[in-house]
């Protein structure tokens, strides 16, 4: 595996594998729901796909469908705030993996998932995330999070993505455009990790 290719890896790809196999969600014909599609949810898609998992993209708008379904490979998008299809995917998904990092219900998602159904928090967040006990309560349903990984997992991880054929979706770029990658990031304008090649960069010349 290419060096560009296995960075990124150590941070999204454990990200997303270490709570899928810790709570049992590594095997095949699942259906899961990543909520989010950044850096950290389109490994969730490919990780969940690589697994055997029909897998159902949630964004809060219509614009990055084309991105999910055709180029990550995702076999569903779902808007949030379409309550029609909210209604049509209630109580059918084993797993969400919420990477959303900013304050959002959690009601709309946990309605989603079927009995006994997990949602995983992914997104560092500050502010008290609210939910009703009953959406909880009445399907035996779980809120639970997980953060990075293990040294085995992330060997596991490793060997997982490259028996799978599995990468990131990455931009590789020098030490002199690191001013401006930081600018892209504050408008999340990357698709969907920056990699910096430093040994490509000739720093003895600058």
């Amino acid at each position: 595996m290419a060096p560009e290719q296995a960075a990124p890896l150590l941070c999204a790809g454990v990200t997303v594998y270490s709570p899928l196999t810790h709570f049992g969600l590594n095997h095949s014909g699942l259906k899961g729901g990543i909520l989010g599609l950044g850096g950290v949810g389109h490994m969730g898609v490919k990780v969940a796909k690589a697994m055997g998992h029909h897998v159902t993209v949630i964004s809060s708008s219509d614009k990055k469908r084309e991105e999910a379904m055709e180029h990550l490979g995702a076999d569903d998008y779902l808007v949030s705030s379409d309550s029609t299809r909210m209604q049509e995917v209630a109580d059918s998904l084993d797993y969400i993996i919420d990477t959303v990092p900013v304050f959002h219900p959690l009601e709309p998602y946990l309605s989603l998932l079927k009995l006994e159904g997990k949602l995983i928090l992914m997104g560092v967040i500050n502010t008290p995330l609210q939910f009703l006990t009953p959406v909880v309560m009445l399907g035996r349903k779980t809120i639970t999070g997980s953060f990075i990984g293990s040294m085995k997992e992330t060997d596991e991880m490793l060997e997982f993505c490259k028996e799978k054929g599995v990468k990131s979706v990455i931009e590789t770029v020098k030490m002199d455009y690191i001013n401006t990658a930081f600018e892209r990031l504050e408008k999340n304008d990357v698709r969907y990790r920056f990699v910096v090649d430093v040994a490509g960069s000739k720093l003895d010349e600058q």
